[in-house]
This record gives C-alpha cells, structure tokens and sequence, in this order.
C-alpha cells in the first residue's frame, strides 16, 4: 500500500507479486505497455505464478512483444549469433511470449496483442487468434473495457533515486502512450488500479507527460537484481528503391510544416533525403533530377534548404529524427517541443545521439499520449495552429489500383502487424488545413527470386479505405490520388508502377471498365525499371552521400558490409537458378582485404565442405567491394 502518496519501495519481485495478488485477489488485468516499456522481471514472475496456480486469472494486454532475432538459414545463424550475443543476451525474455508461441500458454491466462512484432507471428495460431485490431488510440478503450486493474511500466527515475529510496520523479520515458492517460484516469478517480513502475536505469529520463511524480506509483521495483539492458534492435541496410522513395517524399515537405514517420529503412532514407537537402542542396536536387529525368512531378516542389525548419509530431520517435534536430531540419518548436512522441524502440545509436544532443535539446524532446499525437480531440484548436503544413508519412506492403492500403494483414485474415497510427494519421491529414498523408511502398517485391509488383488491381484486406486515397510514392515517383476520379487515380498508380506489371494492370483496368479504351500510359513512364533508378542514385552512392546505413547502425563495420550482402541475397532464396548464377560469380571472384574480413567473421575465409564453399561463393558474388 501507499503511504503519504508515496510509492512503496520493493527490492524482491516475489514479495511484490505477493502484495500484488493479495490485493486484487483472483483475476489480474494487465495493461502492459508497447514495446520496451515492459516490466519484463514483474510479468515474468506474475506469469509463473499463473502457471503455479492454475485458480489465478491473467490477462496480459499488452503491443509489440520484442524478441531477440534468431536467424533461419545457417547463413543467418553465422551473422546473427554473434550480434543476438552481444546486444540480447542479458535482454530478459518474456516467458509469456515463450508460450505463446509454443501454444502452450495455461488456460488461466490470456494474451491480447493489439500490435505484432512485424511478421514474426504469421504461423503461430494462438497470436493470430488472439490479436485484437484496433487504432491505436482506441486501446485505451479496451483495456477499460477489459477492466484493467494493474498498470506493470519500466521507468527511469530522477536522479535522486537509489535502491530502498524512492525519486521524487519517474519518466516513463519510452512509453507513455497509454500509460500517461491511464495514470490521469487512476489520479482523477475514474480507474481504479495499482500502478508499479520498475526502475531501469539505462532508460533515458525524457519529459511531457512521461515525466510523472512519484505519488503515480503504488509501488516500485528497484535493485541491481532487476537492472538490465535495454532492447536495441540494429538497422537494417537502405537499399535504392528506398532512397528513390525518400528522395520524392523529401519534396513534399513544406519550410515550417510538421512531420510524422515510421520505422524501418523508408523511415531511415526518408531522414537522409531530409538532412541532404538542408546540408547538401544541389546534391539532393541533382538527385531529384535524375530520378525524375524528363517526366513531370506532381506535388515535387519543396526543394531549398529548411529556414524556420520542421516541428516532429509522430508516434514512434526514430533515430531520423535526432539526426534531423542535429542537422537542423527539425527547429520549429511548438508549446517549447522540437518533437513530440508517444514511444521508441531504439537501435544502439539512438541512446548514443539523444546524448549527443546534450539536456538542453534532449528536453526539447517531449513524450505524449498517443491521445496528443495520434489525433486531434482535446484542445483541438491549438494543436491545429502548431501543425501547419503536415505530412504524415507511413509505410504500406500493398497500394490497390482504386487507391486502397494494405499495410498490417493479408488477404487470408494473418496479421503481418496491426494497424497501430496509420489510420488515425491518415484521418488526421484528412481533418488539418494543408495536410498530407503519404503512403510509401517499394513498387516491388521479390520473394525466391520471383517479383511481384505491390500495386495491384485488388486485395482481399485492407488497412486504409480508398476513400482516404491521398498520396502515394514508390520508387518510381510520386502519384497524387486526392479528390481525383477513379479513372485518374488508375493512371497516376500505373505512372509509378514497375514496367513489368503496367501492361497487364492496364488492360484489366479497361476490361473492368475503369479505363477509356484508348488509353495509354506515356512513354516517359514506360521506363521504370531498378537499373534506371540504380544508375540516377549511382554517383551519391559512389559518393557516400547514400551510404547503406545512414543513421548508423549499432553494428560494427565488417557487420554493416555483410549485412548489406546478406540483403540481397534474402529475396533469391528458393530460387536454385539464381543462386547457382550467384555461385559461379562468386568462385570467379578474387575477394579483397574487406572480402577477407567479412569472410573471417562468417567463419567461411577457410571452407572445410562442399556447403561452406557455396556459402562463401554466395557471400562474395553479393559483397561491396
């Protein structure tokens, strides 16, 4: 219990688990937040006292189960391991995740996902069945409706904290995004829950509403026992239809306007187009000339160096966007914020920038609900005024030819993902004077050596209706859907389609009726191909001005080298014809001192089988030089 407002301190997660149950007896409700927030050594030791007790109700509410990645192939497992050693191995697993992919979870407990770690749930029956669906700012909704009545948060204390003292303060730093309202909700009187923080050290003290009084807590977990290091996934290399990508999207964004992105290698090249065009003008223009050659861009118009600079509203807070304040893209401040973010999930390099900023930037940096950020209620006239000029842009897996998205899910009911903010920031630029939403997708896919293309007639799932079509960007170029007719959205789809599908898509558009007989896409977009777009980007590349891991990657460099190889060789997996052309190029070829090094790594610089050397051929006939 409470005293005086003041957090009970515990250094022994069994007794507190102890005083946890005693209190709320025999059903526990746990809002567990996204992500790194997790109080992994709390849920972990409350789950085994499910297991124990088969007469003990729980029910895990949680997003994002983080995992350490394992690799499939035996080329995988020689470059992960060594990486999953150092970065994961002290990372406590979840024992619930353990089960629940196993499909061994006890009756008495129930998981509910409301957003999957990227396509590692596709095959696991006991997830796909209990993933509920939803906009993320609706979540709080259900764990209300659920009738959660234990908030288990990972927290950073102030820095009068020591173990058996309490901080005067706790950030909940990564994570408020439901945590900040539930909290208002326990204080208001309107919920009633027991709030337990579990000090992590390591986690960065961040304001907004993470910063919380110590008064929040019913009780916290300190002790060196429960320190432990933080979940710092690598990037993943930037390949060039993602820089094409980055490049056009780069000029959509107005001097003084407001900026969202997502994760991964779109959101990273996104930052880097950004960052260019403000450090590196004539090269971003340059680049944007070659991309577009004689074709007309619609909507390419923002191209000079940022003066009044960008102000950060987005969900997830990336690496890009301390990059970005570094560079001086991000300046524009609003109600004293440079950015404002719900949550992160960090590679190495994301702790080691946010120090670089030093306090006085890293303040500027403040942590919200997603209430705040993902929607516009509340104090909806002055967050209209702060966010002029908006572009809320997010990745999708699919673009149908009406304009639908396809984003979290396939066409068989599989949840790749969840729906998480994109709808509600596509609405949002629907509902903001002057507001985009943008939907990036690589115009391709390649999956055992054969390429699909991701613009498509129709699908059987979507995440964004067409009725939402807004604007969309492949590596192509850019097609602006918004207010135009049926027909016209068709075209400027076809305009940025691979030229390997157009024809196809084409005719089944005009035998569906959708377009005029006798039309015909222009020439000038009857070339789109990866080697035009590889030859435009070509000199940057040569240059370093579009280096495979722009932002970094908290690899080491022989691991960056590889890792760009392994990225190509991925999509020919399957492929037996592909991959015997690979070999032969690489026996014929004599590796060089970084070669040699990356071969060292992979354990492969000296094969002893018939499988090694075709793993080393396969290596070289896919690595930089």
């Amino acid at each position: 219990m409470t005293t005086d407002n003041r957090p009970t301190i515990y250094e022994d997660v069994e007794a507190l688990v102890d005083t946890i149950v005693e209190r709320l007896g025999r059903k526990v409700v746990v809002g567990l937040p996204l992500g790194l927030g997790k109080a992994n050594h709390i849920i972990n030791a409350l789950y085994k006292r499910a297991k124990e007790d088969s007469e003990l109700s729980l029910s895990i509410y949680t997003a994002l189960t983080l995992e350490a990645p394992k690799g499939g192939s035996n080329l995988e497992q020689r470059f992960l391991a060594p990486i999953a050693e150092r970065l994961f191995d002290d990372y406590p697993a979840l024992d619930y995740a353990k089960d629940l992919r196993a499909g061994t979870l006890p009756e008495n407990v129930q998981v509910r996902d409301f957003f999957l770690q990227p396509g590692r749930w596709l095959n696991s029956d006991s997830a796909q069945q209990a993933h509920i669906s939803v906009n993320y700012t609706h979540a709080l909704d259900n764990l209300l409706q659920a009738g959660v009545n234990l908030i288990l948060q990972l927290v950073s204390p102030s820095d009068d904290a020591k173990p058996g003292k309490e901080a005067d303060r706790y950030s909940l730093s990564c994570n408020p995004d439901i945590s900040a309202d539930l909290l208002r909700l326990k204080r208001l009187g309107r919920v009633s829950v027991i709030s337990v923080g579990q000090v992590n050290s390591r986690l960065p003290f961040l304001g907004g509403q993470a910063d919380r009084p110590a008064s929040d807590f019913d009780y916290i977990l300190h002790g060196d026992n429960y320190e432990f290091p933080l979940f710092m996934p690598p990037h993943k290399p930037v390949p060039d239809s993602d820089y094409a990508i980055g490049l056009h999207a780069a000029s959509l964004i107005p001097d003084g306007g407001t900026l969202q992105i997502g994760i991964g290698s779109t959101g990273d090249a996104i930052s880097q187009a950004l960052i260019l065009r403000q450090l590196q003008s004539p090269t971003f223009n340059d680049l944007l000339d070659r991309l577009n050659d004689d074709r007309p861009a619609p909507l390419s118009k923002y191209r000079a160096p940022f003066s009044a600079g960008l102000y950060g509203l987005t969900e997830m807070v990336v690496e890009g966007f301390l990059k970005m304040i570094q560079a001086k893209v991000i300046k524009r401040q609003v109600d004293g914020a440079l950015v404002h973010g719900a949550f992160f999930v960090g590679s190495p390099v994301f702790y080691q920038v946010l120090e670089e900023l030093g306090p006085e930037l890293r303040a500027k940096i403040q942590m919200m609900p997603v209430s705040f950020t993902n929607q516009l209620y509340g104090d909806e006239m002055h967050k209209r005024e702060g966010r002029t000029g908006a572009r809320f842009i997010n990745s999708a897996m699919k673009v149908t030819l009406n304009g639908a998205v396809v984003s979290d899910g396939l066409e068989d009911g599989r949840v790749v993902s969840g729906v998480g903010g994109q709808y509600n920031f596509v609405s949002q630029a629907f509902a903001l004077n002057g507001a985009r939403s943008v939907i990036t997708v690589p115009a391709t896919r390649t999956k055992a050596g054969k390429v699909t293309s991701n613009i498509i007639p129709s699908y059987g799932h979507t995440t964004i209706p067409r009725h939402l079509r807004d604007i969309v960007i492949t590596e192509y170029g850019i097609a602006d859907l918004r207010g135009k007719s049926d027909a016209e959205v068709i075209a400027a789809l076809l305009n940025i389609t691979d030229s390997r599908f157009q024809m196809e898509l084409l005719q089944g558009a005009k035998k569906a009726g959708k377009l005029p007989r006798e039309y015909q896409i222009p020439d000038a977009f009857c070339v789109n191909t990866p080697e035009r777009v590889s030859k435009a980007l070509e000199p940057a590349r040569e240059a370093g001005q579009l280096p495979h891991f722009p932002l970094g990657s908290g690899l080491t460099q022989v691991e960056e080298h590889l890792a760009a190889a392994l990225a190509k060789l991925a999509p020919q997996v399957g492929n037996k014809t592909a991959l015997m052309q690979m070999v032969f190029k690489g026996l014929r070829r004599e590796p060089t001192e970084r070669m040699n090094n990356s071969l060292e790594r992979m354990q492969l610089a000296r094969p002893s089988s018939m499988k090694e050397r075709l793993y080393r051929a396969l290596l070289l006939a896919n690595m930089d030089e």
